[in-house]
């Protein structure tokens, strides 16, 4: 395909093809092809160096997803070496090493560079991506459009003589082709994580078509990546406005409210994609979580029961429903429902965890240390984990394994850890250990500073340890931030705060 376009448009080209193994990593290949491209009266430098440099970098990705498809990884996919060739498309870059114009001629040296692994794991990543995998189809497909407009453009100003609207259209054509190609290469700055730089692409892509919704739709996508959210806001808003009918864009939309904490506003934007999709499954999961954090459960319900009636092996909406289910304290119906988001994904260490505190909800604290040890088991950094787990320990009276777990957790995860040193307080002070629960409560404030749990607790403690003026004082600050336990304590004892 890409070598009958080169003959069709009439360029002459000089191929040259250099395969250089990079040595700083066995995987790292790099392709360099030279091109020519010879100038017909119709073409200035910039139309020159857009065809130049759109052509040069389909022959480096033919020569690439050529090497790719004989690679074993990639040959478990089962693709096309097109469809790997528009994968790729989206992962690496041509980067151009030298060019020269002479105003005859335009030349060009570039290559691209790929550790094979990444790239293949990219691919997999993307043909697992029905979206992505859509808007690069289209990026080639519009390419190949523009390249076959401009050919026919190029027969018809030799018999016109050059009337301006030939040249206008043919002016359009290369547009559109430089559009692509940013946006192939935002795609792959993208995919390599580089968000700033894919934004710079796709602002490029708007100014020359500012009237193409996609392209708001693909900044605002890596605007969220920054999480910039005004500005993810303001570019989806803009692309609705170009084409009201975009369906998805108002489900990232209503996310973006969600992420906001505008629900009232997600909520409309989830009515708007189930109008233009009812059978949309994602569309009744987000809008019932939205309910959720509204807390209005049933309302949350009745949504997740649609999404599981349009896709009932979703693990997601099972696990959305049985929290929801959980909020209005249905244990029985929330199990059931992790229950089955198991069976559809037995390796979620999420939905064990989630299983396990219910099951402390209900006072069952043996089955809820099986589904920690699990969810354990699954992923063996599993922070919150340990510290529930601690959690059914100590409510079974077995503080030192609870401890143990506690010390876990904290190792863990340092920083976030006012809860895991608060509970282990707590264990210590069971244990009658009260100048390390001291030391753990003092930890969790200072993690926490607003903790009344913690001065609450450190106050009980210092009392046992005998230093009542200590005690006071930690309590009057418990009962200033409002625990009601702190303030009732202080009462009985005749102490004003």
């Amino acid at each position: 395909m890409m070598k009958s376009s080169l003959i069709r448009i009439n360029l002459i080209f000089i191929l040259l093809v250099l395969f250089i193994p990079n040595f700083t990593s066995a995987e790292t290949k790099t392709f360099i092809k030279e091109y020519t491209y010879q100038a017909s009266e119709y073409d200035s430098k910039v139309t020159c160096r857009a065809l130049a440099l759109e052509l040069v970098k389909r022959l480096l990705l033919e020569e690439l997803g050529t090497y790719l498809e004989s690679q074993t990884e990639v040959k478990n996919f089962q693709l096309t070496r097109d469809q790997i060739i528009t994968l790729t498309a989206g992962i690496v870059m041509a980067q151009i090493i030298e060019e020269k114009w002479d105003g005859r001629s335009y030349w060009l040296k570039a290559k691209v560079s790929a550790d094979t692994g990444e790239v293949s794991k990219s691919i997999d990543r993307l043909r697992n991506d029905r979206q992505k995998t859509k808007e690069l189809e289209e990026m080639r497909k519009k390419a190949d459009e523009a390249l076959s407009e401009l050919e026919k453009l190029r027969e018809e100003l030799k018999i016109t003589k050059a009337e301006k609207k030939n040249f206008d259209q043919y002016d359009r054509a290369i547009n559109k082709l430089s559009v692509t190609a940013l946006v192939e290469r935002g795609h792959a700055l993208f995919t390599s994580d580089k968000y700033q730089d894919a934004i710079e692409a796709y602002s490029k892509a708007i100014e020359l078509d500012p009237k193409n919704a996609e392209l708001y739709d693909f900044r605002g996508d890596t605007y969220r990546e920054l999480h910039n959210l005004n500005q993810v806001i303001k570019d989806y808003s803009k692309a609705i406005e170009l084409d009201p009918q975009r369906s998805g864009i108002y489900l990232w939309r209503g996310h973006t409210y969600i992420d906001l904490g505008n629900y009232k506003l997600a909520i409309e934007d989830y009515n708007k994609q189930i109008e233009l999709d009812p059978k949309d499954s994602r569309a009744y999961r987000a809008r019932g979580m939205a309910y959720a954090d509204l807390k209005d459960y049933q309302q949350a319900i009745r949504d997740y029961d649609r999404a599981i009636e349009l896709k009932p092996k979703d693990e997601l909406i099972y696990r959305s429903r049985a929290s929801a289910y959980r909020e209005l304290g249905n244990y029985k119906q929330a199990i059931e429902d992790y229950d089955k988001a198991i069976e559809l994904w037995p390796k979620s260490s999420v939905n064990y965890y989630r299983r396990g505190l219910i099951y402390i909800d209900i006072g069952n604290y043996n089955q809820s240390i099986k589904d920690f040890n699990k969810a354990l088991e699954i992923n063996r950094k599993y922070t919150a984990a340990y510290n529930s787990r601690g959690r059914a320990y100590a409510l079974l009276g077995n503080y030192k394994q609870a401890i143990e777990d506690y010390d876990r957790a904290i190792r863990l995860n340092p920083k976030d850890a006012s809860i895991y040193y608060y509970n282990r307080g707590c264990a210590h002070n069971a244990l009658h250990r009260y100048k390390q629960a001291v030391m753990d409560f003092t930890k969790a404030i200072e993690l926490k500073p607003n903790d009344e749990d913690s001065y609450y607790d450190r106050g009980l403690a210092y009392r046992q340890l005998g230093l009542d003026s200590k005690a006071t004082e930690d309590i009057k600050i418990a009962a200033r931030l409002g625990l009601k336990d702190a303030q009732d304590f202080l009462r009985s004892e005749g102490i004003d705060w």
